[in-house]
Formats: structure tokens, C-alpha cells, sequence
């Protein structure tokens, strides 16, 4: 019987990536005229994470990572927008096998199959889930949270379409091909 639980490879990747997480998000924000809304380069860290160990770790890191940002740098959390982040590393790593970075395979198949997923993820945790989230929770403005969101999804998906791809490539291009491997005579 196979245990469901988390291996120590993917516990010590949520405690390594969840410090890296904290880390970025404290000094790579960019700020934009969207109040409470920044380009973040912390984004791609995250979903290079979950499309090398899958979506447990995917989520974790996102949850705990901005769990624990959020409170150093405002001293309180923003949960609504805390499960989003979480959202976007689930979705994105439950594409991982689909890439197969770990046998050096991240193509342009594989590349326009990530960036379409994460769009599609950064709509869903950005326009749906952090949105909805402040309304409920915390009474905000529908106005202002969707423009929030519509925001956080552009510069998201530009940020990993572009520093995520070269990471995820670069990750790959470590690993040996699959069947590149030959006997010598």
C-alpha cells in the first residue's frame, strides 16, 4: 500500500521554497498604480516549484510562503489572497508529469502547454478566487477587488510567461534526455 502522505523530498522543498517564497515577495515587489497590487517576481519562483514537485508542494509553498509574507511585511495576513496563491501552485503542478522536466523534455509543445495553464491559473486565482474572497471576508468593493485582479492576472502571467519558461528551461536543459544515453562499442 502506498502512503499518501508528503516524501521528506517535498517537505524539505515546502520549508526551502516557502523561505524563498518570503524572501522574493519582501524584495523583488514592483509596485504599480493598482492600489495593493504589485508585479511580483516571486510568482515564477512559485510555479517553477510546482511544475518540478507537483501540486502539494505547489500549494504549500504558495500557502505558507505568502501566509508568512504577509505577516512580516503587514503584520497581518490576507487570507483570500493567501488561498489564491495557494490555488495558482496546486493548478500549476498538477501539470507537472504532463511537462516532464525531469527528463530534459520542456519543448515549444511544452512551453505554450505551461503558459496557457498558467493563464488560465492566474485567471482563476486572481478573477475568481482572491476577488470573491474579499468580498466575502472582508466586505471590499466588487469594483475595486476584480480591478485587482484583472491586474494581478496580467502581470502574473507576463512575469511567468517570461522569467518562469527561462527557469523551466534551464532546469531541463540540466537534466539528461531521456534515451540520450548510449553504449559504447
Amino acid at each position: 500500500m502506498k502512503s499518501k502522505g508528503l516524501s521528506v523530498k517535498n517537505v524539505v522543498a515546502i520549508g526551502i521554497g516557502s523561505a524563498i517564497y518570503v524572501i522574493l515577495a519582501r524584495f523583488t515587489s514592483i509596485p504599480t498604480p493598482i492600489p495593493n497590487t504589485n508585479i511580483e517576481l516571486v510568482f515564477p519562483f512559485l510555479a517553477f516549484f510546482a511544475a518540478i514537485y507537483g501540486a502539494k508542494v505547489g500549494f504549500a509553498v504558495g500557502f505558507i510562503g505568502h501566509t508568512l509574507s504577509d505577516f512580516i511585511m503587514y503584520g497581518q495576513t490576507w487570507w483570500s489572497w493567501v488561498l489564491a496563491t495557494g490555488i495558482l501552485g496546486l493548478i500549476i503542478g498538477l501539470i507537472s508529469k504532463k511537462l516532464d522536466l525531469k527528463n530534459g523534455i520542456f519543448g515549444i509543445k511544452q512551453i505554450l502547454f505551461f503558459n496557457i495553464v498558467q493563464i488560465l491559473a492566474n485567471a482563476v486565482a486572481w478573477i475568481l478566487v482572491a476577488p470573491i474572497g474579499d468580498i466575502i471576508i472582508y466586505s471590499e468593493p466588487a469594483n475595486k477587488v476584480f480591478v485587482q485582479g484583472i491586474s494581478a492576472t496580467i502581470s502574473n502571467g507576463i512575469t511567468i510567461a517570461i522569467v518562469g519558461t527561462i527557469l523551466l528551461k534551464a532546469y531541463a536543459d540540466t537534466k539528461i534526455k531521456k534515451g540520450s544515453l548510449r553504449k559504447e562499442d
